[in-house]
């Protein structure tokens, strides 16, 4: 390696974000050239709007992805080609938590690039979202909207969220969050993980293997989806699954749309079986405009928009300020992507 480890800041971050990067060593020389990235649309996008660039630009671009050892999220230009644009490339920092469809889609799972996902830094968004949709729907939320916009004055009973039967599928990060955060709140917590894998987390009441998810889903009356999207979870909750939760029971995926045979679901809500669902994520996004899932009042669209909140820079930039520390040290790092595993 060279005096200096490069590392390239490959989507926008605002300048005290760059500087703390900068502040993590003196043997680190930070290439950030904000003029060559997308333009942001909003606070925290990764993805931007493609500029304009020159051809010098442009050369300016494949200048410093060329000469970088580590980079902050990946080559906005060129994703799948890094191995071959980036020669001195050793590891790339994700900014998000699921990269195994965009892994194996790009071909980087083939590389010998060490890549690491920005895992835990949505866990507190994610799980407020999922609180928020199962709220929505057992408090009479939309009900309560058609009634105001027809100036209806009834009283009503409302179902509480004590005592209610919760399944959360996935055990990660946000799987562990989101059963803190109902269990607090007097949820029965029931978590479903990898089979074979034990699990220490506070608050679950009982814990079930991905393989016996349908006794697990039996007469639960809300099921939050925070799994990564693998081989195991593809189409893992379908007509079978749905079924088996109480009628009315609330549905909210923060996982991956994959996850849901979206046909089932749509089915399930129409005949009210489903009372409610909170969707971050779809099959394909985004959503067609086709998609009877607009025009459902039983059904929230979220464009895959729940994990971004105004200080997610903040905790990545921390999360590869740390990551950056254990490089330079020969440390393990943290959140390093599984290739077998998909996460």
């Amino acid at each position: 390696m060279a005096d200096k480890l490069r590392v390239l800041v490959a989507s926008p971050l605002e300048p005290e974000h760059v500087e703390a990067i900068r502040a993590v060593d003196p043997r680190i020389e930070v290439l950030y050239e904000p003029d060559l990235l997308p333009r942001p649309r909003y606070p925290a996008d990764h993805t931007g709007i493609d500029r304009e660039l020159s051809e010098a630009d442009l050369r300016r671009w494949r200048d410093l992805r060329a000469s970088a050892h580590v980079s902050f999220d990946f080559d906005w230009l060129d994703r799948a080609g890094m191995p071959y644009n980036c020669p001195e490339l050793r590891w790339v920092q994700a900014t998000s938590a699921g990269i195994g469809q965009f892994v194996r889609r790009t071909g980087l799972g083939d590389s010998d690039l060490v890549l690491t996902t920005a895992a835990g830094v949505h866990a507190v968004p994610l799980a407020e979202f999922a609180l928020t949709g199962v709220l929505h729907f057992v408090k009479g939320v939309p009900d309560l909207t058609r009634w105001q916009a027809r100036k209806h004055w009834e009283r009503y009973t409302t179902r509480g969220l004590a005592g209610l039967r919760l399944v959360v599928v996935g055990l990660g990060g946000i799987g562990r969050q989101v059963a803190r955060v109902f269990s607090a709140l007097g949820v029965e917590v029931v978590g479903v993980g990898r089979p074979g894998r034990t699990y220490d987390i506070p608050g679950l009441a009982e814990l079930w293997p991905f393989t016996e998810i349908d006794d697990a889903l039996a007469g639960a009356g809300a099921l939050v989806l925070a799994c990564p999207l693998t081989e195991e979870t593809e189409g893992l909750v379908g007509e079978r699954q749905l079924a088996a939760l109480a009628p009315g029971a609330v549905l909210v995926n923060i996982s991956r749309g994959q996850v849901v045979d979206e046909g089932a679901l749509t089915e399930a809500l129409a005949t009210r079986h489903l009372g409610g669902a909170f969707l971050d994520v779809f099959s394909t996004e985004p959503l067609p405009q086709e998609s009877p899932l607009w025009g459902m009042d039983n059904v929230v669209v979220s464009p895959h928009s729940a994990s971004t909140v105004d200080t997610e820079n903040r905790a990545i930039t921390e999360l590869f300020a740390d990551n950056l520390r254990r490089w330079l040290d020969g440390r393990p790092l943290r959140n390093v992507y599984d290739r077998e595993k998909g996460y």
